[in-house]
């Protein structure tokens, strides 16, 4: 069926610019719309927000100002947003058109994916969200239908820092627990969401694409934040006997519920993914889970069914030609009982008194039953939504479950009149009735819209990440750099700079001290007690390598250290020194009797310095003499001297 056909936006032209075409998809926030710009004749996606949401200015302002920042991330592996405007009460994003399916399409599909097809899938995407920590954005909702797949096996993440809305959730649960299942612990328990938080997202992706099932399930979206939060993600293997061990470690890396033992942002997890890549054979790359599903040959000669095609059927009594009755219709009822034809009243039968008792109990109990069926469906059956309004996330998720209800979905925004972390809005509204086993969807706050960077100057890294987390941000990249002033491993500066205002979970770059910087002497060719001495008298630590070397140094001495002299290196770090073993000794070749330049060049290649010297009237270049005689050994890189005839 065509669902665009009674779509008032197909076939306008929006803005006087976008040709609107056909509907794509509807979601909770907008609709997408693939169009055609008619000043550059490109076929692009149109993501229009929904009217409803469009009346909120505050919506649209933040709507607009994330779209401007995705707008400047490019990348390979990024929907790219073009252009972003309003027409009316449309408010549209223009954007990459990426003809093809999505993740969530295939999974649908094939159910799970060899590991070559999952890393396959995994390396562009963290290459994306790569380019994205590191310029300051963070996904937030990462998860496979936010990963398309083009025609031409090109991999794009959509979807970059765009803002939910308020409620924005749709009637089927599929579509909050799709969201839920990829939320990182930190997310659930604190509202707070850096680079890690992505990662973690990630490590879930890769485990449904392995085993074709999400990690955490529930019959309810609490039973899913539950798991998230006390219970790890199990090893891919437990689930596809065989799968490499490396792949186990790769989800369990990403997936770890305490932040600090995950990879740092994307960029990190990609480095591990490759490497994890690279350890695997052929045959570990290709095997193939039980969990995938046969391609469905789609022929006509009575072959199994697609199990991904959704095929309409018409309802019962539907175009099958059956007339049906209900089953409830009740028998007529029957008529008045019969006067005997005998000239006299009938005898009363044994029986009717009692018989006549159980009716009127009966009518009793029926007039009870209706009167208590009334009550039911007018109010027994519904609750009203307690007041949790200003309550931690904990504290209403108690009470409403006290009350017999569940939480349905936990969504975040904005808010100057309800501190962070605590409840801003539930739908439906508290003292709205809802049905005894309903759920609720809360709103939980993220503080003001732009917060204050704090003033980190100083403080250890441990320090500083819990201050930017009170301060509703995130720790962003984190390099060092040498200083005189500050103490090694605290904070010289961040970026921005402190007293920036920023959206609340922005990143903020660290930059930490690695202390004063120390120059590195040169020890080559001392003893190990003294080049050990002058080093930590440097203060640097000494590690001797276990390996020695060939050298010209004397056996035993200092042969090279990793540090070279003249850098630069912070104090306490590790210089490590390679012992020599001795000149290598090496067969010196007979070079009397043959031309200088020859004989020169035979004991150059033979590893030795030449001296040349030539006797009076020195016009010979015959080689009358060498100082080591050919066929005996000498060290490596010593010089050897030959002399030449005279006339």
């Amino acid at each position: 069926m065509d669902t665009t056909l009674h779509d008032p936006l197909v076939g306008q032209l929006l803005d006087g610019r976008y040709r609107v075409d056909t509907r794509i998809a509807v979601g909770g926030m907008a609709t997408v719309y693939r169009a055609l710009d008619t000043r550059l004749d490109r076929e692009l996606a149109l993501k229009v927000m929904h009217p409803a949401l469009a009346t909120d200015a505050t919506f649209v302002e933040r709507f607009i100002r994330e779209a401007k920042s995705v707008a400047r991330l490019s990348h390979p592996n990024v929907v790219g947003v073009f252009d972003q405007g309003a027409d009316g009460a449309y408010v549209y994003l223009a954007m990459e058109y990426v003809a093809g399916c999505t993740l969530r399409d295939v999974l649908r599909e094939r159910g799970a994916l060899q590991p070559r097809a999952a890393l396959d899938i995994l390396e562009p995407v963290l290459a994306a969200l790569g380019a994205a920590h590191r310029a300051g954005f963070i996904h937030r909702d990462m998860k496979p239908e936010n990963v398309l797949i083009g025609d031409d096996g090109r991999v794009k993440v959509a979807d970059f820092g765009l803002v939910r809305a308020v409620g924005a959730v749709t009637h089927t649960t599929g579509s909050v627990l799709g969201t839920v299942s990829y939320l990182a612990p930190e997310q659930i328990e604190h509202g707070t969401a850096d680079t890690r938080a992505d990662v973690y997202a990630c490590g879930v992706v890769l485990y449904e694409m392995l085993t074709g099932a999400k990690p955490h399930a529930g019959d309810t979206p609490a039973q899913v934040l539950h798991r998230h939060l006390n219970t790890d993600v199990p090893a891919p293997s437990a689930a596809v006997p065989g799968l490499a061990v490396e792949l186990d470690e790769l989800v369990a890396s990403a997936t770890a519920r305490n932040p600090e033992i995950r990879p740092q942002d994307a960029v990190a997890l990609l480095a591990q993914a490759r490497e994890a890549r690279a350890t695997l054979g052929d045959e570990q790359l290709d095997l193939v889970p039980p969990q995938v599903r046969a391609e469905p040959d789609g022929g006509a000669d009575g072959g199994s069914e697609d199990p991904t095609r959704v095929i309409a059927r018409p309802l019962p009594g539907e175009g099958d030609g059956v007339q049906r009755t209900s089953r409830l219709t009740m028998p007529p009822r029957p008529g008045p009982a019969a006067v005997p034809q005998t000239g006299r009243p009938a005898r009363p039968r044994l029986g009717n008194a009692r018989r006549g008792g159980i009716a009127a109990l009966v009518a009793v109990l029926l007039v009870l039953g209706v009167g208590a069926g009334v009550w039911y469906i007018n109010s027994g059956q519904f609750t009203r939504v307690p007041t949790v309004l200003g309550q931690t996330q904990a504290e209403a998720e108690k009470r409403l479950t006290d009350a017999g209800l569940a939480v349905k979905a936990v969504e975040r925004d904005y808010s100057t009149a309800y501190e962070r972390g605590t409840v801003m809005a539930a739908d439906p509204a508290p003292g709205e009735r809802i049905r005894g086993n309903g759920s609720v969807t809360l709103t939980i706050s993220r503080g003001p819209e732009t917060v204050k960077v704090p003033n980190l100057k100083g403080l250890p890294l441990a320090d500083a990440r819990r201050e930017l987390t009170e301060a509703g941000l995130a720790q962003g990249k984190v390099t060092k750099a040498f200083s005189r002033e500050f103490q090694q491993g605290t904070v010289i500066s961040t970026d921005p700079g402190a007293g920036t205002e920023r959206n609340p979970d922005s990143a903020v770059a660290l930059v930490l001290s690695k202390g004063a910087p120390v120059d590195v002497p040169d020890v080559t060719g001392d003893s190990v007690e003294d080049a050990t001495r002058t080093l930590e008298e440097s203060g640097l630590t000494v590690k001797i390598a276990a390996a020695r070397m060939h050298s010209a140094q004397e056996a035993g001495s200092v042969a090279g250290q990793s540090l070279a002299k003249g850098s630069r290196a912070a104090k306490g770090d590790t210089v490590t020194l390679t012992l020599s073993k001795g000149p290598r000794m090496v067969g010196v070749p007979d070079v009397t009797g043959k031309n200088a330049d020859d004989a020169e060049r035979e004991l150059q290649d033979a590893g030795f310095e030449v001296k040349v010297e030539k006797n009076f009237p020195f016009l010979g270049d015959t080689v009358e003499s060498q100082s080591v005689n050919g066929g005996d050994r000498a060290p490596e890189g010593s010089t050897i001297t030959i002399k030449t005839k005279g006339l």
